[in-house]
């Protein structure tokens, strides 16, 4: 007999992803996605930094300090010990505040100011978190949304409301759906 209309065997299944199962995500940002607005993310910003400034200013107060006084002609010098002990610890937890919240926003795609705010840090093209290391380059990025503030005023007119730091790093924050 002949081969003639037997079907095709069906194609072998697709090999497993690379490197082991991948981390469950959000998917990439389709084109209907609702992107976070400015002031959303001023909002997360600040909701993220607003803890860390109570101990920066506990930093301020407790810093030894010099002072300079004239009084009639004669300038005099005085240095205050301050609390060195209680500044180092501030600084201590500045740090543990700072490092939470990119370990979280890496990790999890979101900061504290994200979370409350129900926003997430993903990558463009996958939808997934970033991850760590790339969330700590982001924060290097975000110099060049420093300098004169266009950068961060940048998500105001951008069709994909992307900072400088978002396009290097092709981030997106969308709202968690």
């Amino acid at each position: 007999m002949s081969d003639y209309g037997t079907p095709p065997p069906p194609p072998p299944p697709p090999p497993p992803p690379a490197g082991g199962p991948q981390q469950p995500g959000y998917g990439p940002a389709p084109s209907g996605t609702q992107l976070a607005t400015w002031l959303q993310r001023v909002f997360a910003y600040l909701i993220d930094y607003s803890l860390v400034i109570l101990f920066v200013i506990g930093v301020i107060v407790f810093m030894p300090k010099t002072v300079t006084t004239n009084v009639n002609g004669v300038i005099s010098v005085s240095q205050s010990s301050g609390n060195l002990g209680l500044v180092f610890l501030l600084y201590l937890i500045i740090l543990a505040i700072w490092g939470y919240n990119r370990w979280y926003l890496g990790g999890k795609g979101q900061s504290l100011g994200k979370k409350t705010l129900n926003l997430v840090l993903v990558a463009e093209a996958t939808g997934q978190p970033i991850g760590t290391a790339k969330a700590f380059l982001r924060d290097v990025a975000h110099i060049l949304d420093g300098i004169c503030m266009i950068g961060y005023l940048f998500p105001l007119w951008d069709a994909k409301r992307q900072t400088f730091a978002d396009k290097i790093m092709t981030t997106l924050v969308p709202l968690k759906v």
